[in-house]
């Protein structure tokens, strides 16, 4: 299991339930995807020379245990479907306390924007070739173009 996020929860992250708000765990899978990506080589500087960025369709949470002020946590990222391109794509995220008891799954749809034009765009073939060396969970699907 490769983790790309790791770091603490923040009082700003706490709710007035006290413990991680709802929008602190996609805060924190979207670090991890952009920390993924930066891994492969697609560095933000390079994908923003191309005008093109990361976008989301859908993203889903699935809680399944609190997490609280102070806690360490560690995110994985995994692609779980893309087309052969990596125009499309879905990556899950597990995201796990300190005690290494998962506390949530995240789950993201989505695909590339050209920021200009502000439409759906491919990435360059250099590019995709890096996107497609993404972790793959054992459950990976690829799908046609």
């Amino acid at each position: 299991m490769e983790f790309f996020y790791e770091g603490q929860v923040l009082w700003s992250q706490i709710d007035s339930n006290q413990h991680m708000r709802h929008s602190a765990y996609a805060d924190f899978a979207a670090q991890a995807r952009i920390i993924m990506l930066e891994s492969l080589g697609l560095k933000l500087p390079t994908l923003y020379e191309y005008k093109i960025g990361p976008v989301l369709f859908r993203e889903e949470l699935i809680y399944l245990r609190e997490i609280g002020i102070n806690e360490q946590i560690r995110v994985t990222c995994e692609l779980i479907k893309s087309r052969p391109d990596g125009s499309r794509w879905a990556i899950r995220h597990e995201l796990y306390r300190g005690d290494g008891v998962k506390a949530a799954i995240i789950n993201a749809e989505g695909s590339w924007i050209d920021m200009e034009k502000r439409k759906l765009a491919i990435l360059p073939a250099e590019l995709s070739e890096m996107f497609m060396k993404a972790p793959r969970s054992s459950d990976y699907v690829e799908e046609g173009s």
